[in-house]
């Protein structure tokens, strides 16, 4: 075992022990807490069962947190990937200790409520104690090393949206390659360059370095890519991927003015496959809609008591405008009213961070969002969601359809009071700040899911409280 691999192992075997302390200091804390809440103790029974109970608990959940891979060193995966296995584990582990204690160890008798506290607080300490980990890059778990095929016109995107270093925490760039048919002039500039033939060495260079992934990134694929060499660097469990892939994953956002038909019909494709979601999605919606608005409306009802007073008496404090929703369908949104009654006289206008046609309570109402409660009518109606893409204008979509590739892609969706754009770029005034946000408007859609849709509610509720409104 070489000198790499020993670290890796003992990296792994740190994380295993770290996780056990845990998860039994967790098993504690649950009987504390179910004596506090429920009046009954853990306690009750002999130190040797509990300390059995939470014993067995603990070996499980580290079992099955390594049976589905938690554990590998070089685990390529998303944070929601990371909280799904951790799920997994411990729901293996509650299901086979349910299994046990009902028909091997019958003689130990425990709160009804115990095992569902444990393991809930289990799930949640894990993937607390995993968000640090992988966010301060501890121990160099989920650490890889990569090499970029390409310098050219492509390949500039990594050095262009990835130049800090916190956008490289997760991997360890070692350099770029650069290959015949790359746009030099276009390409890298200040990253660094390996001179190395993909040929029958570059087996050799891939093992000497340890290169966990290699990202093609060449601006000519034809004739310059030696398919033989990294199919068999595939077979030797070394990472091959594109770098629109390696965006995605890593960045949150797909490429769009980079994607080629190919990539589009062979990628997970931008309908969603989660029918349980789709079937509740409104219902749940209705049930959020309705929670927010019991908790809203003395806010509601003074924002439309100082719009009312603000400007001219006889003018609606509301603002109704055309949007295009689900599958291109119009419908009319409803927000409280931010703006002067002779805003858009000139015509419609793109949306600036500082435009001059807002009043002084819309300054306000937008900073906070107060400006959007409005529209939980229109969740009610069905026309929209609580996450998803704004909704935009039919003048402008007319126009962005037309100068930008796969727009019309972000219509697949019900759009949203938030989204995965707004979190990441601020309000969109040109064709190329919409470019900018549809490449996070089409990450939304490929990827929808519950647990996004809570990242995205509990970043959204930051946004709201601390006034980052974008």
């Amino acid at each position: 075992m070489s000198f790499g691999n020993r670290k890796e192992v003992r990296r792994s075997n740190i994380m295993m022990l770290l996780e056990a302390i845990i998860i039994g200091y967790v098993g504690y804390l649950s009987s504390v807490l179910v004596k506090y809440f429920f009046g009954t103790s853990f306690f009750d029974i002999s130190m040797s069962d509990f300390v059995s109970q939470v014993a067995l608990f603990t070996i499980l959940v580290v079992l099955a947190a390594l049976s589905v891979g938690l554990y590998e060193s070089k685990l390529r995966e998303t944070f929601r990937g990371v909280i799904r296995r951790i799920f997994v584990s411990v729901a293996i582990s509650y299901f086979v200790i349910e299994v046990i204690t009902n028909t091997i160890l019958t003689n130990i008798e425990i709160s009804q409520y115990y095992l569902p506290t444990y393991a809930g607080l289990t799930i949640i300490a894990l993937v607390v104690f995993r968000y640090f980990i992988n966010r301060l890059g501890i121990l160099g778990l989920g650490q890889s090393k990569i090499i970029v095929i390409g310098a050219g016109e492509r390949a500039s995107i990594i050095e262009k949206r990835m130049r800090r270093e916190v956008d490289r925490f997760g991997f360890e760039l070692l350099g770029f390659i650069p290959i015949p048919g790359d746009n030099r002039e276009e390409g890298i500039q200040n990253e660094k360059l390996i001179h190395v033939k993909i040929d029958e060495n570059f087996r050799n260079f891939i093992a000497d370095n340890d290169i966990d992934e290699v990202v093609i990134a060449c601006d000519q694929r034809r004739g310059t890519l030696p398919v033989e060499i990294l199919f068999d660097c595939r077979l030797r469990g070394v990472g091959v991927t594109d770098l629109l892939d390696f965006m995605e994953r890593e960045t949150g956002q797909i490429v769009v003015n980079l994607m080629y038909p190919s990539w589009v019909i062979y990628s997970n494709g931008f309908n969603s496959q989660n029918y349980l979601r789709d079937a509740l999605d409104y219902s749940m919606n209705c049930l959020m809609a309705t929670i927010v608005l019991l908790l809203a409306w003395p806010f509601m009802l003074i924002t439309a008591i100082i719009i009312y007073f603000e400007d001219v008496k006889n003018a609606s404090v509301f603002y109704k405008q055309e949007r295009v929703g689900l599958n291109g369908r119009l419908f009319n949104i409803i927000k409280f009213r931010s703006m002067r009654l002779d805003a858009e006289k000139d015509g419609a206008k793109w949306a600036t961070e500082n435009d001059s046609r807002v009043t002084k309570v819309g300054h306000f109402i937008r900073k906070f969002r107060i400006d959007e409660l409005p529209q939980l009518l229109n969740v009610f109606r069905g026309e929209m969601s609580f996450i998803g893409p704004r909704p935009e204008r039919p003048q402008f979509v007319e126009q962005l359809i037309r100068e930008i590739p796969y727009y019309n892609q972000r219509h697949n969706v019900k759009p949203g009071l938030a989204g995965w754009a707004q979190l990441n770029y601020p309000y969109g005034a040109s064709v190329e700040d919409s470019m900018e946000k549809l490449k996070f408007d089409l990450y939304y859609v490929k990827h929808q899911s519950l647990m996004l849709d809570i990242l995205i509610l509990i970043r959204t509720v930051e946004v709201v409280l601390f006034g980052k409104g974008r």
